[in-house]
Formats: structure tokens, sequence, C-alpha cells
């Protein structure tokens, strides 16, 4: 007896829930003192959107640097540490240098350029 009248009160309480979510919209007179107003969700609103789209400017690098081509002042420069600017592990005889917004993989003994990578 006593589960039943607790089964019969939870479910009074969830069905009173329930139910105003599915009630029907009630009508309201349309007059000059209406505070409700009607939606009519399948109309297109005539007002255009306009996106603003940003765009980035990218300075497009092109280096005047070539592989196989002589850097004759590569002297000048100092080398740079290959793994604290991430990049690649240059072979004997070969050290990398910042030049301007470049680093070149030089060879040491001709100043032939070997690989260039552009500095962040």
């Amino acid at each position: 007896m006593k589960r039943t009248m607790i089964s019969a009160l939870a479910f009074s309480m969830l069905a009173a829930t329930a139910l105003p979510g599915m009630a029907a919209p009630f009508n309201v007179p349309a007059g000059m003192h209406s505070t409700v107003t009607q939606v009519d969700w399948k109309k297109s609103d005539h007002r255009s959107v306009h996106k603003r789209v940003i765009k980035k400017k990218h300075a497009a690098h092109r280096s005047h640097w070539r592989h196989g081509q002589r850097y004759s002042s590569w002297k000048r420069h100092r080398a740079v540490d290959w793994r604290r600017h991430h990049l690649r592990h240059p072979g004997p005889g070969q050290q990398w240098i910042r030049v301007g917004n470049d680093y070149l993989l030089v060879s040491i003994l001709t100043g032939i350029i070997a690989g260039m990578a552009v500095a962040n």
C-alpha cells in the first residue's frame, strides 16, 4: 500500500512537469496592449548579414639564394646553433649561418650554399 502511494505520487509529479512543455500555445488577442508577439519561424528574415572577412597579409618571401650558389662573404657571419633554431643537422664541413631573414647551410671550405631556411 505504501509503495503504491509513493509510486502514484512520483508519477503525478513527473506528469505535472511534462505537461506544460506539451501544452498547445494559447491564443492572445491582437490588441494594442498585447505584450506577446507571434513569431513565424518558417518565414525568412530579409535582413542581410554581412560577414566581415579579414584577410591576413603575408609577405611573400622569395629568397635570392639558390642551391649551389657561392656566397663569398659567408665568413663575416657567425655560425648559429642548428638545434636551437630547429634546423637539420649540418653535414661534415658545413655550418648554418644567418643572413638577414634566412638561414644558409654553407660549406666551410668553398662557401657553396647547400641548404636554406626562412627565419621566423
